[in-house]
């Protein structure tokens, strides 16, 4: 029996990946760092999972023999990077610049209605979850979910599942009574690795990614209702 949903965040509950490039290269400048990430560069960056895992894999793919110097140098221009980032993201979300993807919050209003829980799995941070259902779903967000997993309580990052085995185990539910929603392959990858049946809907940034294993992979959740779901859930 279906007992609940656990959505991904970015790029799965909105699309928000364009506005987090914008948001990297707005600190690149601000630290004038002497970066600038392309969509074609910023494609390939999103198969390395978290914000600053992202940029400390670019750095190292542009300066091979980057070492850390002068008690974490290296990290702490990471950091820095990383805060001027997420408060350029959530500006830019609070003046509207991200909405959730279509279906979504139908979808979640329709589980709530009929007794299902709904969780968070996700690698960014508190900050970026916030900014964004502050906005959808109102100030109170956070009480409309079971269970919210992110990269402050389960710091490794997907494909490790680790996220999600964090979120079943607050939920105090088993995989197989729930369903997952992602939207790229590691995230599928962490879902499946964790037992979660998962639904992708892809967007532009990860439209090419291999999801054989998924349960099913359709464009968004416009016209996916609960009954849809059950069915797949079923059937598996």
């Amino acid at each position: 029996m279906l007992k609940a949903l656990i959505f991904d965040v970015d790029g799965t509950l909105a699309d928000t990946e364009s506005v987090h490039l914008a948001a990297f290269n707005h600190a690149f400048d601000m630290e004038r760092v002497g970066w600038h990430w392309d969509t074609a560069l910023y494609t390939r960056l999103l198969e390395i999972s978290g914000g600053k895992e992202r940029m400390l894999h670019h750095w190292r793919s542009v300066q091979p023999d980057l070492t850390e110097l002068g008690a974490g140098a290296v990290q702490a221009t990471i950091d820095r990077l990383h805060e001027l980032k997420t408060a350029h993201y959530e500006h830019a979300v609070r003046a509207g610049a991200v909405e959730l993807r279509p279906g979504v919050l139908a979808l979640m209003n329709e589980a709530r209605a009929q007794g299902l829980h709904l969780a968070i799995a996700t690698t960014t941070s508190p900050v970026n979850i916030a900014a964004l259902l502050r906005g959808a779903i109102g100030p109170d967000w956070r009480s409309e979910f079971l269970a919210v997993g992110d990269a402050s309580s389960s710091p490794i990052k997907k494909p490790n599942p680790q996220v999600y085995l964090q979120v079943l185990g607050d939920m105090g539910l088993p995989a197989s009574q729930c369903l997952a929603f992602e939207d790229s392959a590691n995230g599928l990858r962490a879902a499946t690795a964790a037992g979660l049946r998962t639904v992708i809907t892809p967007n532009s940034f990860t439209a090419h990614h291999d999801f054989t294993g998924a349960l099913r992979v359709v464009p968004d959740l416009g016209s996916i209702g609960l009954a849809q779901l059950r069915e797949w859930h079923t059937r598996g």
